[in-house]
């Protein structure tokens, strides 16, 4: 199969993914399904919205895979809700210009980590993100991750996936782990 640029597509038909809720694992099944893509010779994006931080596992992961374009958003700091700073609008308008710009064909997946969240903390307007989306070329399939999923977007997912907490170490004083959490 052909895209709208000429060239080979992996998918014929991309759907649109939406991992939420408060358990642990949206962005890992993320990467999952980007490292099957590739596994396949599909050409992925990975936008990580928020995650300016440097010590994430996948950042040097995700190098060595051929053909991965990896692109992170967002400052070193937490963002709390109510305290959002302009850095941080700024830093999520860059993430959606990036996601525009991957959006445009040339990827079998692209993966918008954390853009549920910035939705959420109301960073960008939903209704030029589901245009975006909805604007797609077909073979494209998005997964977009993250807490608190506007309701606007499940109802325009294919495939919705909640990741629900039944048990986690945090309750028990576990601290976050290297090469698990992060």
């Amino acid at each position: 199969m052909e895209g709208m640029t000429g060239k080979k597509t992996v998918l014929e038909r991309g759907l649109l993914e939406v991992y939420t809720g408060d358990g642990k694992g949206k962005t890992t099944a993320a990467l999952g399904l980007a490292l099957r893509m590739s596994g396949h010779g599909g050409r992925v994006a990975i936008i990580q919205f928020m995650k300016g931080w440097d010590s994430y596992g996948e950042i040097e992961a995700l190098k060595r895979i051929p053909g991965l374009r990896h692109e992170r958003t967002g400052t070193p700091d937490y963002v709390y809700r109510g305290q959002e700073r302009p850095v941080d609008r700024m830093e999520a308008e860059r993430g959606l210009d990036l996601a525009r710009e991957c959006l445009g064909g040339e990827f079998d997946l692209v993966v918008l980590d954390e853009l549920n969240v910035v939705l959420d903390f109301g960073l960008l307007e939903l209704q030029p993100v589901l245009d975006l989306l909805r604007s797609r070329p077909f073979h494209v399939e998005v997964v977009v991750t993250g807490r608190g999923a506007p309701r606007d977007l499940l109802e325009a997912a294919d495939l919705v996936t909640e990741m629900k907490e039944i048990r986690h170490p945090y309750t028990k004083g576990v601290v976050s782990r290297k090469g698990i959490d992060y």
